[in-house]
């Protein structure tokens, strides 16, 4: 359907767009805010028609996260595509400033969402997801599997050795394959599978004007959930009350600081694919680390 045919699934037929006001939205879409003429406000991103899928797989995570009933996001109102541009409509949240609370808060409610079932979102083994989707703009393969070793090493690792060999020299091709032989000896089975937000960096988080914390942009799959915790400390912008209630909550194994970096290789080779050279040193690091 068409932006104003969304509008009127969900609204009326009456209600049309008053104003679309450009906001910040983050690198790989364009964001609006809408001002409806019932008063109703939803937030829009955009990109072009041709890149719907990433708002496919978007609004699939997002309901999922929702669907645990542990932490906020925003809820999904419709998604399509215009003349020119592919859309996704959301519930519009008025951003406020955190503190103590809510980053406790952020932490509970991140291991209730990590200890929600998960049987929902992945047929035919305990990790990946329902379907493939997007980590920024690249494709991220959630195949079923039974073991997390598995995913890890076939569904994360070993696709993006693949895709940015030309980096690496002969050497550190070599090293990279002797460590997702060896992947078994650094990552353990968890105890239980685990929902994820999958790009869980300081940007993807946000404050209500009540304190409350929300999940936004997700990338989500069945996974370890120590590869979220992972991901928290990358790029900073998590708070010490954070961590503390999470491990309250949830826990926090002993060797997760040992593994920590690895998961991480994830999103550095990632970035190194979609950014260029600025993150072949952190992945080279962390390669040599474990290799």
């Amino acid at each position: 359907m068409n932006l104003n045919e969304a509008i009127k699934s969900q609204y009326g037929n009456g209600v049309t767009v008053l104003s679309r006001r450009p906001v910040a939205g983050g690198d790989i879409n364009r964001a609006y805010a809408l001002e409806l003429s019932d008063g109703s406000r939803i937030f829009m991103k955009a990109n072009s028609r041709d890149r719907e899928n990433l708002f496919i797989s978007e609004a699939d995570s997002l309901e999922a996260i929702r669907s645990t009933a542990a932490v906020r996001t925003p809820r999904v109102i419709a998604r399509g595509t215009d003349e020119d541009f592919s859309f996704l409509l959301l519930e519009y949240i008025e951003t406020g400033y955190g503190d103590r609370r809510s980053h406790e808060m952020l932490g509970r409610e991140l291991a209730g969402m990590h200890r929600a079932d998960t049987s929902q979102f992945v047929s035919g083994g305990r990790y990946g997801f329902r379907n493939n989707n997007y980590l920024g703009s690249g494709v991220q393969i959630n195949t079923a599997m039974d073991s997390w070793v598995d995913f890890f090493r076939q569904c994360r690792l070993a696709p993006l050795f693949e895709q940015t060999a030309s980096y690496f020299s002969q050497d550190e091709r070599r090293k990279s394959g002797i460590l997702l032989d060896r992947l078994d000896r650094y990552l353990p089975e968890p105890e239980r599978p685990s929902l994820l937000h999958g790009d869980l960096w300081g940007g993807n988080y946000m404050i209500d004007r009540e304190g409350n914390p929300w999940l936004i942009d997700p990338a989500s799959y069945v996974g370890h959930a120590e590869a979220d915790l992972a991901m928290t400390e990358l790029f900073g912008g998590f708070s010490d009350s954070f961590y503390a209630a999470y491990r309250e909550a949830f826990g926090i194994d002993s060797g997760y600081s040992d593994r920590k970096d690895l998961y991480n290789l994830y999103h550095l080779l990632k970035h190194l694919k979609l950014f260029g050279t600025g993150y072949l040193g952190p992945a080279l690091s962390v390669l040599s680390r474990y290799a």
